[in-house]
This record gives structure tokens, C-alpha cells and sequence, in this order.
């Protein structure tokens, strides 16, 4: 598989397609902002037709998860989801199927002044470039 993943004030999947407003920045203001993810997968025909798990992590500059605190106690900022994408019928054998996937987050209370990156990862494997990373800006 492969996975693009970018960075947006808001997004939606809708009719197969991404709607990204805002999108493609990397530095945030240091107060607690409202952020979205927009994912394209990417899947082989070969893996159509099966459910597949794809996990989000939040992870800090020293590679630990980034915890918050939550209503029933401080948790891991992880998102999971399933999804299956079916061949349309006509579709040349062979050709990759696309899967939109668009994920709009509250303010999170992230550390001024830090680096952080969402990981992704497709039924328990990841890569290098399933990742995209942000600063937070200092406190001024």
C-alpha cells in the first residue's frame, strides 16, 4: 500500500475525493488549534476486497506517544479505523483503488515550542513516509 498523508485546518471525503481547506502546513501557533488529517490510501488490487485496520499515533521529538489528559484519565493520542475498498466492476485488473480518509481533531494541549508526528500504520506495518510532522510554535 501506499499512504499520503497532509496536514489541514479542515477536510472532507466526500464522492471519493478530498476536500482540503487550509492544507499542507507543518508550523502551528503555540495555543491549542483545531487541526485535520486528509490520508489518501492507496490500495493494490490484490488487497481490495478485505478489511484493513489503520492506526494514527501522536508521537513527541523523543519518539514517545503524546498523552492527554482525557474524561476517564490520561489516554495516548491514538485514532483507529477500519476500512474496505471494493473493485468497481470494468476496472482494469491490476489498477490501484483509492481510499480517501479525512480526520478533523479538537484543539489538542500540545507542548509550545515541540515537534510532533502523526504515524500512521496499515494492519500493524508502517513506513518511513506514512508520517508527517509539525512544530508548535514558542510562547511568546
Amino acid at each position: 500500500m501506499n499512504v499520503t498523508i497532509l496536514l489541514a485546518d479542515a477536510v472532507q471525503a466526500v464522492g471519493g475525493k478530498l476536500y482540503i481547506l487550509g492544507g499542507g502546513w507543518s508550523i502551528i501557533g503555540s495555543e491549542p488549534t483545531p487541526m485535520a488529517i486528509a490520508i489518501k490510501v492507496e490500495v493494490p488490487w490484490e488487497e481490495a476486497n478485505r478489511v484493513h485496520s489503520l492506526q494514527l499515533s501522536l508521537i513527541n521529538e523523543d519518539g514517545r506517544p503524546v498523552v492527554v489528559p482525557t474524561p476517564i484519565g490520561d489516554r495516548p493520542v491514538e485514532l483507529g479505523m477500519e476500512f474496505e475498498v471494493g473493485r468497481p466492476p470494468g476496472l482494469t485488473i491490476g489498477t490501484p483503488l483509492d481510499v480517501p480518509l479525512a480526520i478533523n481533531l479538537g484543539p489538542l494541549p500540545l507542548q509550545a515550542g515541540s515537534r510532533y508526528v502523526w504515524n500512521c500504520s496499515i494492519n500493524g506495518h508502517s513506513e518511513p513516509n506514512w508520517r508527517v510532522s509539525f512544530s508548535v510554535r514558542p510562547s511568546q
